[in-house]
């Protein structure tokens, strides 16, 4: 419950520090499925990722698959309520999308309206921030294509961008497991400076 009030308090006063309620939005994209440890990625990794954004002035609309509230490790307890589903999105509305990894445990072919989802934005030129699982949406989109990314394993880790697409191969959760540094703080800091630049 504390999560979910942690959150709720970002997000209060991050909307209400801005009288003109103007600002630009971000759509914070939050694949399907149940985390290995769903409360701690919702505090460490998309309530990192909302703060810094409604801290450097952006609305975060945060969508999923089914648009349903996530819920706790117990299945009780809502922790973020999702602003809509994913096929109410249209990409035109947002600065850039940020997905982040959300440690599930296998990977899982991404949707069609996934896919969709990501060639729509890089064929209109928008920033696109994917955290470790969430970096193969970007490369069964085909827009990897020619560019370096984090990968979880091997030569390119970390935090790497090519143009504007940022990929980062250490979520908190497998930064913990892993023992480094989580790449969080440094994915979102580049997205909104590219979105900025």
């Amino acid at each position: 419950m504390k999560r979910f009030i942690f959150l709720g308090l970002v997000l209060v006063l991050g909307f209400s520090s801005y009288a003109n309620g103007n600002k630009e939005e971000v759509l914070l994209f939050i694949r399907h499925g149940s985390s290995m440890d769903i409360d701690f990625m919702v505090e460490q990794e998309i309530g990192v990722m909302m703060s810094m954004l409604e801290e450097a002035g952006f609305k975060v609309i945060v969508a999923t698959d089914s648009g349903e509230p996530i819920k706790d490790r117990s299945g009780k307890s809502k922790i973020l309520k999702p602003d809509l589903k994913l096929a109410d999105v249209k990409i035109n509305d947002y600065v850039g999308i940020i997905m982040p990894c959300m440690a599930k445990g296998r990977y899982r072919q991404p949707t069609p309206e996934e896919i969709s989802l990501v060639k729509e934005a890089v064929a209109q030129g928008k920033p696109i921030a994917a955290q470790r699982n969430a970096i193969g949406i970007l490369g069964e989109a085909g827009v990897l294509e020619d560019k370096k990314c984090a990968l979880p394993f091997g030569e390119f880790k970390g935090v790497i961008q090519d143009g504007n697409i940022i990929t980062s191969s250490y979520c908190p959760y497998a930064a913990r497991s892993y023992r480094t540094d989580d790449g969080t703080p440094e994915l979102t800091k580049l997205f909104i400076e590219t979105i900025k630049d």
